[in-house]
């Protein structure tokens, strides 16, 4: 069977024909015959189909609208950021003991490789009294408006399949991101925008490329859309030479006719991914390049973010981020590839930090300020954590799933918490232990999904964004 019931949801009963069975249940040649013959029937495709993008109310009120996902690419080290461990600072340099390493898969290094205390001080900022690294100031300042987890552990231990488990909830291609699974469930707020908009602004694109953010077996609709920082937002977004607006809109017009003329025989969502891309497309074209200019903002503004029109910046990246949420994009997502010190830790995190610690704060001071805090959830962190253990000399840590930290703020998160603790080495995640899937579950629960119920059907099962696992993280809702 070819039947994507699914999909017609707010089909009305009537419109269930043997006729409709026939064409989107059939397979093969049969269908398309018959499709061909029905043609004009005047059956039309509902208009969940004509618009895939319909905004949607979820299973209940979500006190977020809206993410801006900060993924920290590479991996930090949650020992030298936000787990101060003085316990592995007495231990720099001697042997872990064996206990402690009984049944460990470490990625690169010997798991007997001595341990290495932490690069960096740490201090306690705010009326919470979190730590935070020396290297986090602008963070520190902010530290009452978000809640940090300490025992955040995965099942991956390399790049690709780390980063697509956390993007997807799967360590195998082919599975929708969250992004994804953000807009199939509530739909745009923006007409005139992507509602999934990606930003990449490391030394060098995520790891596991684009399924990070792709919309897998949903309606290619779902997927997420890369914009660039500087120059066209998108690529090819302007109009060639001797193509101007009449054209363009007389041949979209011809065009599109033509889909929804297959659209009504097929109802195949695809089309209808087609036809709201090239739609989008043209809007976009009006609306995106006055968004994405920076000039238009204030230099106040500019100052806080440490932002600089027309450069490929991860500052110029949450100012933009800012700016789309404003106007109606759903999910934002930026990839910043960079935190793979295997060696040259100290230095590196220095810069990294330098990168991106004024702009992280920036965005949350600059949304709490505009009203948008309280129902836009905002979050930080890699794919896994470092080892305790020293790699590259004595100035670098290898990759680590067992234990790592990430924070959260606004959108329904507690302000001001810190939840979950690691062991006296920052090892193992030790009390309050926070699963990938614990996370993904806790995302969904903030916009109003439970998420064992948010589902699509596909190859005769219902598959969900955190597979069979999952729970709320109560502890880090408000």
């Amino acid at each position: 069977m070819n039947c994507q019931s699914h999909l017609y949801r707010g089909l009305d009963p009537k419109q269930i024909t043997r006729r409709w069975f026939f064409q989107q249940c059939g397979v093969g040649l049969g269908a398309m015959a018959l499709g061909s013959l029905f043609g004009n029937s005047g059956w039309a495709a509902p208009a969940s189909i004509l618009n895939p993008l319909a905004p949607k109310q979820p299973h209940f009120p979500g006190k977020a609208k809206r993410v801006i996902f900060l993924f920290m690419a590479g991996a930090p080290s949650h020992l030298e950021l936000f787990d101060n461990k003085p316990e592995l600072t007495k231990w720099n340099g001697k042997m872990p003991p064996a206990e402690l390493l009984k049944g460990y898969r470490a990625a690169f290094i010997n798991p007997n490789s001595t341990l290495l205390g932490p690069k960096f001080k740490f201090k306690r900022y705010g009326k919470s009294g979190a730590e935070l690294s020396e290297l986090l100031p602008k963070l520190g300042e902010v530290v009452d408006e978000i809640a940090i987890i300490k025992s955040m552990h995965t099942d991956a231990f390399n790049h690709a399949p780390g980063q697509i488990l956390m993007s997807t909830g799967a360590q195998q291609l082919g599975r929708p991101s969250l992004g994804s699974w953000t807009t199939y469930g509530l739909g745009a707020e923006s007409q005139n925008l992507p509602s999934f908009v990606v930003f990449s602004t490391g030394a060098k694109g995520p790891s596991g490329g684009a399924s990070n953010w792709g919309n897998g077996f949903l309606p290619s609709v779902h997927q997420g859309v890369m914009f660039r920082s500087q120059g066209d937002p998108v690529l090819y977004l302007s109009n060639p030479t001797g193509i101007d607006e009449q054209i363009q809109i007389d041949s979209l017009a011809a065009i599109n006719g033509l889909n929804r003329k297959h659209l009504d025989v097929v109802g195949d969502p695809e089309i209808a991914t087609r036809i709201n891309s090239y739609e989008l497309a043209h809007r976009m074209q009006l609306a995106a390049p006055e968004l994405m200019d920076l000039n238009k903002e204030s230099k106040e503004t500019l100052e806080l973010y440490g932002a600089e029109p027309g450069k490929g910046t991860f500052a110029n990246a949450c100012l933009l981020s800012r700016r789309l949420v404003e106007k109606g994009v759903r999910f934002v997502e930026i990839f910043h590839e960079a935190w793979d010190q295997h060696g040259n830790l100290a230095g590196d995190l220095k810069k990294n930090c330098h990168d991106t610690d004024q702009a992280c704060a920036a965005l949350i001071k600059d949304l709490k300020q505009r009203g948008m805090l309280d129902d836009t959830l905002v979050v930080w962190g890699g794919e896994f954590g470092r080892t305790p253990m020293v790699q590259g000399g004595d100035d670098g840590r290898d990759h680590h799933p067992n234990c790592f930290s990430m924070w959260m703020a606004g959108g329904g998160v507690k302000r001001g918490v810190t939840v979950g603790e690691s062991d006296e080495f920052g090892f193992n995640a030790a009390q309050d232990k926070v699963h990938v899937h614990d996370l993904h579950a806790t995302i969904m629960h903030l916009l109003g999904f439970d998420h064992t119920k948010l589902t699509y059907r596909f190859q005769g099962r219902d598959f969900r964004l955190t597979d069979v696992s999952g729970e709320v993280v109560q502890k880090v809702v408000a």
